[in-house]
């Protein structure tokens, strides 16, 4: 650094001057000095001339330097060589609309830094800033604090630190370590970063984390729009919502705080909690859905925006409907019963008519007699007012995700009979004449007390409907979608699900895979209750390929609704309707097959019991048909046939990696043969097998578990004989 040229104080002016020429010092009143364009001036001084070239001042001291810059305190110790000034109790620096604050301040007027280390306070219209060590840069107006850092923004915001950098110019806050930054609804942690606290913009580059409520976001860069509400992250970011039990991955995020929406990209996959357990090394783990596509979208939406679908059940001869039909109707009909009640009881009220028909009406004698006892007579209380506000509607509180939705009662105010006793008023002892007339009018009030009360209970419902304020997960997945559970693997391209009714949507053909059995259709929907997987349905062009163990043979379903109940996790029963065709391969007592059994209906019902089907039940309109297996000379295929095992996910890792673990194999799609005509009992065109392709490429179908053997009868004919007599009775 070169040396600094040596100027001397000059004195120019004070109201009184003393001392003595050889000390060369001098005691001044209201001294005024200059010094390389500073001005400076106190109450008192004592002025050290010569070498020394230093003053002391005392009360009241002001330096100006330049057009905006004014420091104040009570004393002031100047080195007119060093061209520093120490300032000592209530210093004040001003420098345009900052006012930095301290004890004790070590001002350089050449560099035109101000130095404290015993805490200090910086105030501009948008920052207040407080921290133990400080450095203040007039030229730059950048600041430095260290050490216990506070900012408070004029928007509520908090930042603390150890150590920043701020500049008051821009706005802009840079941190150099720990650093959280808080305001009414987001917290930001990082270790380098910057922030600006007018525009409430962030940057963060070190252990970046984001906080909303139950949300949370990171990666390892983080840029966040405060007044906007949008966060963006990038690389290795996940996203987690602690409500929900939802946590995403990927290398590219974007975060709606106003619509709680986030979306992931790039390697992006999901974890949801289930409350199914899987077996590792002889211990039962939670069982987690893993689920990956090209794009992740996750929001909260309210429930009452939702289209909701209601789970498939059985109903009455064997019919596939919504599980919730029957209690929605009975509801529906006591709303229109509490409506028509209400309505009743308006008019009564209206036409000056007790509402309470059922109060007994005292003769003279007997309200003589309660006189004498000091009693009142007594008015029965109408019958009790059930269902008098609009109920919301049942939601569905099932989820994959535990807790992620509040739970709910519905809202049916009762007024009960010993309620309405108790709030009747006390009627004062009155004479003969007037005890009719007073129980007239108890029973009048009685009424219109109950009345208002139910219509306010129906006010005060319809108002604060939690239908109307309870909001639920979503997840969208576009495009490349893969799911793998351990008993459940999926693909589509696309896939919409909500923790409102724990259903997941698969769309643009979709492929399901569970043990030996795959499923295709148009748009299939896998329904979850209580956080267990509970059954699916296949909706238009549904098809089921189930294959046993490494047999090449090929047992078929396909229909327009394909339904399929489970129970701990394994298929039990399944529904198709719809022109249900089937070809199934049977087994003589050795375990060799031995027929082909295809069979066409309007409805069939398959029977599975630890992973076999045990039994075909025919509902409608049957036609069957048994080939022996020696016949055939080719392989028989519905119409639409797929199968596709190099498909499916096999691992977590394949949904974490966004490919197969295994090697791929090209699978030539065997040629379909038509539907088989089960009036005539031919043999069906040869076709060769699928898995002997597999086999020569040197590939095998997905194997799975051994216990899976289809167990059918000897005849398809005599169980559709067995089973229709059972329909029948």
């Amino acid at each position: 650094m070169l040396a600094q040229t040596r100027t001397k104080i000059n004195l120019d002016r004070a109201e009184r001057a003393t001392g003595t020429t050889k000390a060369n010092v001098s005691y001044l009143r209201k001294p005024v000095f200059s010094h390389d364009g500073a001005i400076l001036m106190c109450d008192s001084a004592v002025l050290y001339g010569g070498e020394r070239n230093y003053f002391e001042a005392f009360g009241n001291v002001h330096i100006n330097q330049g057009d905006t810059l004014n420091i104040y305190s009570d004393f002031l110790n100047y080195d007119g060589n060093a061209k520093k000034a120490h300032l000592d109790k209530n210093v004040k620096l001003v420098d345009r609309e900052n006012t930095l604050t301290t004890n004790i301040l070590d001002y350089d007027m050449v560099a035109k830094i101000g130095t404290y280390t015993t805490g200090g306070k910086l105030v501009n219209k948008d920052a207040t800033i407080t921290s133990k060590e400080g450095y203040y840069f007039s030229n730059t107006r950048d600041a430095y604090f260290k050490v216990d850092v506070l900012v408070v923004t004029s928007e509520k915001t908090t930042i603390t630190s150890e150590n920043l950098r701020y500049n008051t110019g821009t706005n802009w806050t840079y941190f150099y370590g720990p650093t959280t930054i808080v305001n009414k609804e987001d917290k930001l942690y990082t270790e380098n970063g910057s922030y600006n606290t007018k525009s409430e913009n962030a940057m963060f580059g070190k252990k970046n984390l984001y906080t909303n409520g139950s949300r949370s976001l990171k990666g390892d860069s983080l840029y966040y729009y405060g007044k906007r509400g949008y966060g963006k992250a990038v690389k290795n970011i996940t996203f987690k919502d602690t409500t929900d039990q939802t946590t995403l991955w990927g290398q590219l995020g974007e975060y709606y705080r106003d619509v709680e929406r986030v979306v992931v990209t790039q390697k992006a996959y999901v974890a949801l909690g289930t409350k199914d357990s899987v077996t590792v090394k002889d211990t039962k783990m939670p069982d987690t859905l893993w689920l990956s596509a090209d794009t992740l979208e996750s929001q909260r939406s309210l429930v009452k925006d939702l289209s909701l679908l209601s789970r498939p059940a059985v109903k009455k001869d064997n019919e596939i409907g919504a599980e919730d039909e029957k209690e929605k109707a009975e509801k529906d009909k006591e709303k229109a019963e509490a409506r028509k009640l209400l309505q009743q009881q308006g008019e009564e009220v209206k036409n000056n008519t007790p509402v309470t028909k059922t109060a007994k009406k005292l003769s003279r004698k007997e309200r003589r007699e309660l006189e004498k006892k000091g009693s009142e007579p007594k008015v029965e209380a109408p019958p009790p007012i059930a269902n008098l506000a609009t109920t919301p509607p049942a939601l569905k509180q099932d989820s994959i995700v535990a807790d992620s939705l509040l739970k709910l009662k519905e809202i049916v105010p009762i007024a009960k009979a010993d309620s309405v006793k108790k709030s009747l008023p006390k009627t004062v002892k009155t004479s003969k004449a007037k005890s009719n007339t007073a129980a007239k009018a108890t029973n009048a009030n009685v009424s219109k007390s109950t009345l208002n009360q139910a219509n306010k209970l129906a006010t005060d419902t319809a108002v604060s409907n939690p239908a109307d304020t309870v909001k639920a997960r979503i997840i969208k997945a576009y495009h490349n979608v893969r799911l793998y559970k351990s008993n459940l693997q999926a693909k589509a391209d696309s896939l919409f699900y909500t923790s409102a009714d724990s259903t997941l949507r698969w769309y643009k053909n979709p492929i399901l895979w569970s043990d030996g059995t795959q499923q295709t259709g148009d748009t299939v929907n896998v329904f979850f209750k209580n956080s267990k997987i509970h059954n699916f349905q296949v909706l238009h062009n549904g098809f089921i390929v189930n294959v046993e163990g490494d047999s090449t043979k090929f047992n078929q379903v396909k229909g327009k609704i394909i339904t399929g109940f489970f129970v701990d996790g394994e298929l039990r029963n399944m529904y198709v309707d719809g022109n249900a065709e089937s070809i199934y391969y049977s087994k003589n007592n050795k375990g060799e097959y031995d027929n082909v059994n295809q069979t066409v209906s309007s409805r069939l019902r398959f029977k599975f019991i630890d992973k076999e089907l045990t039994h075909i039940v025919t509902v409608r309109e049957v036609e069957g048909a048994v080939d022996p297996l020696d016949k055939l000379t080719k392989e028989a295929l519905l119409t639409g046939f797929i199968w596709k095992p190099e498909l499916r996910p096999t691992s977590k890792a394949d949904i974490i990696k966004g490919i197969s673990a295994k090697p791929k194999t090209t699978v030539k799609k065997p040629a379909p043969a038509k539907s088989t005509n089960t009036k005539n009992k031919t043999s069906k065109p040869a076709v060769k097998s699928p898995a002997k392709n597999l086999a020569k490429e040197g590939s095998k179908p997905v194997t799975p578990p051994t216990d899976a053997q289809v167990r059918m009868p000897k005849s398809v004919n005599d169980s559709l004989k067995t089973d229709t007599l059972k329909q029948q009775h």
